[in-house]
């Protein structure tokens, strides 16, 4: 059961798990977020079709915008494009960073990129923190963090699973938070997610 947060005529929120693609790779996956949302709409008759806004990697939880048409769609992605959505991950990192907040100005694959971070919690070996990539590079808070030598707990695809002092069998990466203004409504809309349970426990029991 994928936890719906906000619905109008228009938009669909969804809290997708950790582990899931939003759409499928070049290898044509069908177990994903976008066709078990469209299968259930299908077996319900809904007379339309849930098209992503955006997406998150596979083993990031949190938010996820769809579109309940086309054109709405592309109103949404132009809103990610223009940096008019706010995006707040929580993330579970390797030891402690310099500062308590702060910015991290790395490129990846030549270009720009930017994301905003700030301590939450100094824990023993790790820290708990809250990021906003302001540009929507591939990957992005994954790299950033790892090339500030606090690589996310849990991730095995940019960092040897040996170099963790603190293991976790997912990654400790979180999207908690949308801010952005309704494209019909205009109205300002504010979703938050809850922390995953996997993630809490590592946080309260240490």
């Amino acid at each position: 059961m994928i936890p719906v947060l906000f619905e109008d005529q228009w938009l669909m929120i969804v809290d997708k798990p950790s582990g899931l693609l939003v759409i499928p790779t070049p290898k044509g996956e069908t177990h994903t977020l976008t066709n078990i949302l469209n299968d259930k709409l299908k077996k319900e008759n809904c007379p339309y079709r849930l098209h992503p806004c955006h997406r998150i990697d596979r083993d990031t939880s949190g938010l996820v915008i769809y579109a309940k048409g086309k054109s709405v769609q592309q109103t949404m992605m132009a809103k990610f494009k223009n940096r008019e959505i706010k995006k707040t991950y929580a993330a579970i990192l390797q030891g402690n960073l310099p500062k308590a907040a702060g910015e991290i100005r790395v490129p990846i694959e030549g270009k720009d990129a930017l994301t905003r971070y700030k301590v939450t919690a100094i824990k023993d070996g790790f820290s708990v923190v809250e990021a906003q990539p302001v540009t929507g590079r591939k990957n992005q808070i994954r790299l950033h963090f790892k090339a500030m030598g606090n690589p996310i707990l849990g991730d095995t695809r940019f960092v040897f699973r040996r170099n963790f002092k603190i293991k976790s069998k997912r990654l400790c990466l979180h999207a908690m938070a949308l801010e952005f203004v309704h494209p019909i409504t205009n109205q300002k809309i504010v979703i938050n997610s809850e922390l995953p349970d996997k993630m809490k426990e590592i946080i309260e029991r240490r």
